[in-house]
Parts: C-alpha cells; sequence; structure tokens
C-alpha cells in the first residue's frame, strides 16, 4: 500500500436514496486509499455475522477484553471478502498499515489482531472482513454524473463510537442533510 494519503482518502462515501436497490443501499464507507487507479473504502455501518472474538480463536489467538471479544466484525464490502482490515486510531505502525487521515489507521497485518488480542493494539478499533473498490475514474463517475453518494470527512467518533444502525444518518447530519426530506431518486435537467 501507498504510504501517503490520497485526494478522498479520509473521506465518507455516504449512499444517497437513490442507492436504495443496490448492494450499498444506506451505506457508509471510509475511503481508505483513492488515486488514478481507482479507490478502495471499507463499509463501516455493515454488521457480519462474527465477532471479533470468533476471528481471533480462528486465527490462533487468545485473550483480548470482553468488550473486544464481543465486538461485531463489519461487512466492509463485496471485495476480498476473505480478508482482514483493521481500522484505528494511534500512530503505531505494524505491517501494511496505510495511514489514512489524521490519527486514522487501515492496517491489513494479523500483527494488529495479535496485539489486540495481548491488550497492546490500538486505543480504538474497528474490523471489518471484505472492502469496496472502485476502478479508475468509476468513483468520480459515480460522485459526479450518477450522484449516487455524498461524502464528509471521516469522524473517528462516528467509526468508534456511534451505534451501527445509526452510522448511515449520522453521518449525513454532519453535513446537514435530513435524508427524511431527500428525495429517493436523482434527475438530469
Amino acid at each position: 500500500m501507498s504510504d501517503s494519503p490520497t485526494p478522498l482518502a479520509s473521506q465518507l462515501l455516504i449512499a444517497l436514496p437513490s442507492l436504495a436497490e443496490s448492494g450499498f443501499s444506506k451505506s457508509v464507507a471510509l475511503i481508505c486509499q483513492h488515486d488514478q487507479d481507482g479507490a478502495l473504502g471499507i463499509v463501516v455501518n455493515r454488521p457480519s455475522e462474527y465477532t471479533v472474538g470468533e476471528v481471533l480463536e480462528q486465527m490462533g489467538f487468545e485473550g483480548g477484553s470482553e468488550a473486544l471479544r464481543s465486538q461485531i466484525v463489519l461487512n466492509g464490502g463485496p471485495v476480498h471478502r476473505e480478508r482482514g482490515f483493521v481500522i484505528h486510531d494511534g500512530g503505531t505502525r505494524w505491517d501494511s498499515t496505510l495511514p489514512i487521515g489524521e490519527d486514522l489507521w487501515l492496517t491489513t497485518s494479523r500483527e494488529i489482531l495479535e496485539a489486540m488480542a495481548n491488550g497492546e493494539g490500538p486505543e480504538h478499533a474497528v474490523v471489518a472482513l471484505g472492502c469496496a473498490g472502485w476502478g479508475a475514474g468509476q468513483l468520480e463517475q459515480e460522485l459526479s454524473v450518477d450522484h449516487s453518494w455524498l461524502t464528509a470527512p471521516a469522524d473517528p467518533s462516528l467509526l468508534f463510537d456511534t451505534p451501527l444502525e445509526e452510522r448511515w444518518r449520522a453521518a449525513a447530519g454532519r453535513i446537514g442533510v435530513d435524508f427524511a426530506r431527500l428525495a429517493d431518486y436523482t434527475g438530469h435537467a
């Protein structure tokens, strides 16, 4: 992974109601990397069927607080569903750590999970299986032509403190959007 933040990195993509029929209906995705080749994001408001404790056990790691072990793993997107991604705070760098924004990191190394199990991980972290990906120019098309997403700066409190079921409306509310007042379709003049 590249070591430098990219244009839409650390932005939240907030699905507009017009995406209701897609797999991204009411999704919030954190863009972790964006460049001329495309974008990578993690959906941060979709629960998976797993807990962090189950993932740690599957990887052979014992330990971890009850709060950590009971934390829900996110369904991070339809790409690389078998791969783990950890969004976290703190400046500790493990193998395969990408800076996303100010005090926000993405790590794909199993070392971070081992550190978390040993009580040596970041103060705040969310674990996801899978990611979302956009090819070259695809995200730009979805933003400027299709009008499928809103963008907002990433907010650690939204990622680490806001309940999953509240993140879509809370993310939109950060930029003054109330989905109850927004049409569920887009048009072109």
